[in-house]
């Protein structure tokens, strides 16, 4: 790997650097040695919607199957910190490693996922909202920064928060998430 790191980088004119790729071959490697299926709960935080009108908590679940992890639980709960706190508290208790709640992380006076899932978290991924951001202004501009996704690590498991629209989700999912869900939790595990 680290040979072909440093062809790349003679072709687009730039020096090789033995640092950059043998730390891209430390992550390769740990991401090689990760769980390839993990078991994932899909929230949707909604008031409005039931379980065959959510567009977003299906694609989640699709996603997940489609990569070869299992979605042990889908369900709707109320925009309502406690039953959003007791769905995501329930989902870990039963196992789940990965928890993606979707809706309730934008400004409006019912988007509380945010607060029902901070208690639960051991630490923050800050990382993960920040890159979120950077790729929703590729697309949605600055409204990007009415988002207020988040993710985290409960115990052994890991917790995402997104908004609810179908195009957040499946960025999320597609340029985070399931690159590096197994990755993560191998590092949380070690």
């Amino acid at each position: 790997m680290v040979f072909f790191t440093a062809v790349i980088l003679a072709r687009i004119g730039r020096r090789p650097d033995v640092r950059l790729a043998r730390t891209m071959d430390s992550v390769e490697e740990h991401r090689s040695q990760a769980t390839s299926s993990l078991r994932f709960a899909v929230l949707t935080a909604s008031d409005s919607r039931r379980q065959a009108e959510d567009e977003s908590g299906g694609r989640i679940g699709e996603m997940a199957t489609a990569a070869g992890h299992r979605v042990m639980a889908r369900q709707v709960v109320a925009d309502e910190i406690t039953a959003i706190h007791a769905a995501v508290h329930g989902a870990l208790s039963e196992g789940a490693e990965v928890v993606v709640v979707t809706g309730g992380s934008g400004f409006a006076r019912r988007d509380v996922s945010v607060e029902a899932v901070q208690p639960l978290l051991d630490r923050v991924i800050e990382g993960f909202g920040e890159l979120f951001r950077m790729l929703s202004y590729r697309q949605v501009g600055a409204a990007a920064m009415l988002s207020r996704a988040v993710a985290g690590v409960a115990g052994s498991s890991v917790v995402f928060v997104l908004p609810g629209s179908p195009k957040a989700v499946e960025l999320a999912m597609r340029e985070l998430i399931l690159p590096e869900a197994a990755h993560l939790l191998s590092q949380i595990r070690r």
